[in-house]
């Protein structure tokens, strides 16, 4: 089963995250949480951890009026958000990842006809940031 959407793009990784928040804010998504996988795993696991995991940076990315929806149709999907965006690179790498989980995701949790309605635009929106970021692809 696939539960991401991803691409890859010719890009150092710093310049990807910055491209992908842009591009994400573009879909009127607001950056919620960044977590620092690399700086965690380095602090709690040493150097080695944090190499061998790359630089890597979860986004907990949040479309206000579409996690109000969800929310109001099934009060529990809010442990499902936000939605989360990973940009993460290799060592090594020459390019770098972005992924977003689907939020048809939810779907397969829910039953609530509104919630597949805000999976429908939460996934249109994340396709669109993920297109938006098209020129650096690989």
């Amino acid at each position: 089963m696939t539960y991401t959407l991803s691409t890859t793009l010719r890009l150092p990784w710093a310049e990807a995250l910055d491209l992908t928040r842009e591009a994400l804010a573009a879909q009127g998504f607001g950056i919620l949480t960044e977590i620092d996988v690399r700086s965690t795993f380095e602090a709690k696991l040493g150097n080695e951890a944090a190499d061998a995991v790359g630089d890597y940076i979860i986004l907990g990315a949040c479309n206000p009026a579409l996690a109000s929806l969800a929310i109001a149709a099934e009060p529990e999907i809010g442990t499902l958000l936000p939605c989360n965006v990973v940009v993460r690179r290799s060592k090594d790498a020459e390019n770098t990842t972005v992924e977003a989980i689907d939020p048809q995701t939810m779907v397969q949790l829910s039953d609530a006809p509104a919630v597949k309605d805000v999976a429908d635009d939460a996934g249109s929106r994340l396709r669109n940031a993920l297109a938006a970021l098209g020129d650096y692809k690989e």
